[in-house]
């Protein structure tokens, strides 16, 4: 709605991804879930939420740890960027692409495989983080 929040949402596009063709993509998803009322549940915001507590080992009960940057106990956008954000997730974050995917999850490669419904998500999950010796085999 704001210039501000264009560029909160930036800067959490830009942690999300190293990819720069999924950077339009992944504000795709995250303006859909803000649209239907959905959390944005972005494992950067709760990073950048724990601040020197994180190690470097993103657990479940960081995930629950409440801070006003964690996006899974939030709703809406933090209260301010995450990140600096580069122009290519600025542009994104202003020209989402359309689409129906509302969840993504890492391959491990750099990049993110996107689904539509929780079930196909939750098998992503399972496939690129649960299961990753197998490369998402």
């Amino acid at each position: 709605a704001t210039s501000y929040e264009a560029l909160t949402l930036a800067s959490i596009i830009e942690k999300e991804s190293n990819a720069q063709s999924e950077r339009g993509k992944i504000a795709g998803v995250f303006i859909r879930r803000l649209e239907q009322g959905m959390r944005l549940q972005s494992d950067p915001t709760v990073i950048y939420g724990l601040g020197q507590e994180f190690d470097g080992n993103l657990t479940r009960s960081h995930l629950q740890t409440p801070t006003k940057y964690n996006t899974y106990r939030i709703d809406g956008l933090p209260p301010t960027p995450i990140s600096l954000a580069g122009e290519m997730s600025i542009i994104a974050s202003l020209n989402p692409d359309p689409g129906d995917s509302l969840y993504f999850v890492s391959r491990g490669d750099g990049t993110h495989h996107f689904s539509v419904s929780l079930d196909e998500h939750n098998a992503a999950v399972n496939r690129f983080q649960r299961n990753p010796e197998s490369g998402g085999q």
